[in-house]
């Protein structure tokens, strides 16, 4: 059984799987820094000023005193959240795209026109010795 699940862990489609969540989690986290750090400050200061961050609707606010936390909805938070997960479509469809137009050129080249078989090249030696005998 040990065996068996090392084939299974070692076949090519599991280690490509695994490199591309990896992957995947690392440029989650650039585009989440592009988003949060670089879009959104200027869009914030074009809005006068706003912070997506902060923008929510407290449902109950803190009670320190009570130790109760505040119950709020993260508007700005969604919105950051909507904002990297169009990002992340789009760079993954221009990927495709291109992978796509990649492959359709690779499709498009002619064939490489068969080797000659055993026969033909016999054929053709004994046509070019015919031919130097003349």
């Amino acid at each position: 059984m040990i065996q068996e699940f090392r084939k299974f862990i070692m076949r090519g489609n599991v280690v490509d799987l695994a490199v591309g969540v990896i992957i995947g989690a690392a440029f989650g986290a650039i585009v989440n820094s592009l988003v949060n750090d670089i879009i959104m400050p200027p869009i914030g200061l074009v809005l006068s000023g706003i912070d997506f961050k902060q923008i929510k609707i407290v449902l109950q606010a803190a009670n320190e005193a009570a130790n109760k936390p505040e119950v709020a909805i993260n508007i700005g938070l969604f919105l950051n959240a909507l904002i990297s997960f169009v990002i992340i479509a789009f760079v993954l469809f221009l990927i495709i795209r291109a992978m796509n137009s990649m492959m359709t050129k690779e499709a498009e080249k002619p064939a490489a026109p068969p080797a000659p078989s055993t026969e033909e090249k016999l054929l053709m030696e004994i046509r070019d010795l015919l031919a130097k005998g003349r």
